[in-house]
């Protein structure tokens, strides 16, 4: 028979805008230690949605890889924009901008970042915040990717060590800041606000789908590791 406690369940989180389910892999549901990976918030970043494909593949026919760590996976949660290769959903709204934080503000409704109407405006933005709560994670990592060369292990919160971790395997540069303001930014919700360490893995756009994954392959693996380990306490 199957081992139970090893197996995987998919959930629906919720739909998009225009419907389409939201959904994630949750490996080991009985497990505490607990690390939640989010791909694809913008839907002209496949890269992340890629990635996250990958490791539940990887997990799935490697069951010794998830034997002690409850492991929640979220690869598309903007399928609306993913659909269309546009950053923002339905509701021209960037996901990452509309988590409801101290500093979140609406922008330009004419801008890639609009934040939205109001704070949580959003359906995706609803099922993101529905999964942290009905599986609290211990680590989260949020997959992105990025252009120009700053491709990094983006940190908020209590998360510098495992920046620190990560780049040992994908040799990306560990930074605090992105560079620019996220006002209404998950990583700001999370880290910063909800005090879970949170990373943002910020791909580089050059690379392919392949190298990125077999760059942060490791990179995620470790971060089981770390999180069985820490506690985080």
């Amino acid at each position: 028979m199957p081992d139970k406690l090893h197996s995987a369940v998919s959930h629906q989180l919720g739909v998009s805008v225009e419907n389409r389910p939201i959904l994630a892999t949750v490996f080991n549901k009985d497990c505490q230690d607990t690390v939640t990976i989010f791909g694809g918030f913008h839907g002209d970043e496949p890269k992340s949605v890629h990635i996250c494909r990958e490791f539940i593949k990887l997990l799935s026919q490697h069951p010794a890889h998830s034997r002690h760590t409850r492991w929640v996976i979220a690869p598309l949660i903007n399928p609306d924009g993913y659909e269309r290769r546009h950053r923002r959903n339905a509701h021209k709204v960037d996901i990452n901008r509309n988590f409801p934080t101290e500093n979140w503000t609406p922008g330009k409704r004419n801008s890639r970042m609009f934040g939205g109407p109001s704070p949580g405006s959003e359906p995706e933005t609803s099922a993101v915040i529905n999964l942290i709560a009905a599986y609290p994670p211990h680590v989260i990592i949020t997959i992105h990717s990025i252009s120009d060369g700053r491709f990094c292990n983006n940190y908020d919160g209590p998360a510098k060590s495992l920046a620190e971790i990560m780049h040992q395997h994908n040799h990306y540069p560990i930074t605090s800041s992105i560079g620019y303001a996220t006002p209404g930014s998950f990583g700001h919700w999370a880290g910063v606000e909800k005090n879970i360490p949170t990373i943002t893995l910020e791909l580089p756009s050059h690379h392919s789908p392949k190298k990125c994954w077999q760059d942060n392959r490791p990179a995620l693996l470790a971060v089981g590791a770390f999180a069985q380990h820490s506690q985080l306490s």
